[in-house]
């Protein structure tokens, strides 16, 4: 049996086909290679792609997702409550909408902003 398929909208970019089991970040890079993600800045950020360095931050505003870990220190235990997590370390579980986000900002100490790209 093939693995399911579903559908990765990245708010103001483009779409992107991700397969059940298959890691979030890997499916929007091949779309990028592919011409389907328009407006980008540059090419979509990508680090350590262990969940380890919080370059891949995106907002997860509708659908559903397993994730693996992700260090805490990229990602508190509120901020993915809220949807903001690394799309090294997500796997679709339904189709997804999702925003990127920039990098942490460190405004204070102990105080993140963060600022849509």
């Amino acid at each position: 049996m093939a693995p399911q398929r579903f559908q990765v909208t990245l708010e103001g970019h483009g779409q992107a086909n991700v397969y059940e089991g298959e890691r979030v970040l890997v499916a929007l890079e091949r779309a990028q290679g592919f011409g389907q993600l328009k407006n980008l800045p540059r090419r979509l950020p990508v680090g350590c792609r262990r969940g380890g360095c919080g370059v891949c931050r995106v907002r997860v505003l509708a659908g559903a997702y397993d994730s693996g870990p992700m260090s805490r220190s990229c990602v508190s235990a509120e901020d993915e409550a809220a949807g903001l997590v690394l799309a090294c370390c997500i796997y679709p579980r339904s189709d997804l909408f999702l925003r990127l986000e920039t990098p942490v900002v460190v405004k204070a100490k102990g105080e993140r902003a963060l600022q849509p790209v």
